[in-house]
């Protein structure tokens, strides 16, 4: 009985910790979003104003861009981590010191800052002294001093570049930590009824794989949906707003227009967006498990 309480003692600091910065601001949030609060007006929250905060988000042209740039985003950003990461882990899944040397090196950009990363394509891609943008010059001539972070379709692809080269490598590790769980037997025994090996992969190894990508793509997604860093530090949301995403509209909702209401609103969207993408993964899950055990 005294190892229980003693137990349930040592967890209150980390659940006074929690509270602090977790479920207290999540409350004051959500409270202050159903109020009008503009900072440069009042320091405190204001009238209660009802949904109005949630239905001018839905009406209003730079919410519904940074919607459609996040979802753009969201979709090719995923996409190409899970191809990309379930390749290389295909490539990594034999043994030997070459793969396990590789292997080291794929962990280096996962451990780089999405802030630093942002910064260093920054310089980069610059026209006139990026490392980047002058190797491409060279290789391809018509695209020599091309102004690659002021075209909003060559920076949305910048951007989504950086962040696939930053997952990519943790999801691969993932991946071959899926692969580990399948049979070598099937895929012997299939190569030896002679299938290709593209046969093997998508007939039996990807179907094996499919609950381990699901995880994958629902992190990823909940990932995507949250860049904020590097679109500070690497486009900036331009050139106009071609790469504002959500996170960082409602960044600047909140601490450039000083709009704490609506900023709130906004976030508990991005919140019940991250919540539902949550609550269908879990389902899937579970109706896999069902149709395995059945």
């Amino acid at each position: 009985m005294q190892d229980r309480s003693l137990s349930y003692l040592l967890l209150v600091p980390a659940f006074l910790i929690v509270l602090a910065t977790t479920l207290y601001p999540l409350a004051y949030s959500f409270v202050t979003a159903f109020r009008e609060w503009d900072l440069t007006k009042q320091r405190r929250p204001g009238d209660f104003v009802g949904l109005d905060n949630f239905g001018y988000a839905f009406s209003e042209p730079g919410f519904q861009n940074s919607l459609w740039v996040t979802t753009i985003f969201v979709l090719t950003s995923v996409a190409l981590t899970l191809v990309i990461a379930m390749s290389l882990a295909l490539l990594l899944r034999r043994k030997g010191r070459m793969h396990t040397f590789t292997r080291v090196i794929l962990i280096l950009p996962f451990a780089m800052s999405p802030a630093l990363i942002g910064v260093s394509y920054r310089f980069m891609f610059n026209p006139e002294f990026g490392v980047i943008a002058k190797g491409l010059g060279a290789i391809f001539p018509a695209l020599a001093g091309v102004p690659w972070l002021a075209s909003p379709d060559l920076a949305m692809g910048i951007l989504v570049l950086t962040d696939v080269w930053h997952w990519a490598p943790y999801m691969t590790f993932m991946c071959l930590g899926g692969l580990a769980s399948v049979p070598r037997e099937t895929e012997e025994a299939a190569r030896i009824d002679g299938a290709s090996s593209l046969r093997i992969i998508f007939g039996i190894v990807l179907p094996q794989m499919k609950g381990v990508l699901l995880v994958i793509a629902v992190l990823k997604t909940i990932f995507a949906l949250k860049m904020f860093d590097q679109v500070v530090t690497l486009t900036g949301g331009g050139p106009g707003t071609s790469t504002e995403t959500l996170a960082f509209f409602i960044f600047n909702v909140g601490f450039k227009w000083y709009d704490m209401g609506y900023a709130s609103a906004l976030a508990w969207i991005l919140t019940a967006i991250m919540m539902l993408i949550s609550i269908w993964y879990v389902r899937m899950l579970l109706s896999e498990r069902k149709m395995a055990t059945a």
